[in-house]
């Protein structure tokens, strides 16, 4: 009868390390399994709704969802389109010591109509000092960059827009570009 004593409490140990290991099995996996779940899903609403907002925020790329129909109401009520030609732009390029330099003309498309001309006319010190300084800073390895022209476009379209406000710059069209 000891024997069987001694059988029983030996085999105690070895069923509850059984039972231990079987159902601390899924607790252990479960930390592995919430994060393979839920990573994604993180990831993608923090992309949504966080990173992409604010991109578009710094940009000044209007959200197309949020306020389509406010846009489109002001829109009509401002009128179509219109030009103003800026023209001849002449800086020293940078890091040539005044020895190159680079002529621009542009043309500036915005809504609103004549309130559109009327605020580029009333700023057109500060519109040409800020285009300027943004040209001023493009050396020649810049400025022979197969994409120069649309990155010079979009620094201008945002500078622009910040001087004028209410994003009111919708293109910036680059009539003359010379690099001397």
């Amino acid at each position: 009868m000891a024997e069987d004593r001694t059988k029983t409490e030996a085999e105690k140990p070895a069923e509850e390390t059984a039972a231990a290991a079987s159902g601390g099995g899924l607790k252990a996996w479960l930390p592995l399994i919430l994060a393979i779940v839920l990573m994604p899903a993180l990831a993608f609403g923090m992309t949504k709704f966080v990173l992409v907002p604010q991109l578009q925020k710094s940009l000044g790329i209007a959200d197309e969802h949020a306020g389509a129909t406010g846009e489109k109401a002001k829109k009509g009520a401002e009128g179509k389109k219109t030009s103003v030609p800026f023209s001849k732009l002449l800086v020293n390029v940078a890091g040539t010591m005044g020895q190159r330099y680079l002529l621009v003309s542009t043309t500036v498309v915005g809504t609103g109509g004549e309130e559109f001309k009327k605020k580029m006319e009333e700023e057109e010190a500060h519109l040409k000092d800020m285009a300027m300084g943004t040209l001023m800073t493009k050396t020649l390895a810049d400025l022979e960059k197969p994409g120069s022209r649309n990155l010079i476009r979009t620094e201008l379209i945002n500078g622009f827009n910040s001087i004028l406000g209410d994003n009111c710059v919708q293109e910036i069209y680059i009539t003359e570009f010379a690099l001397q």
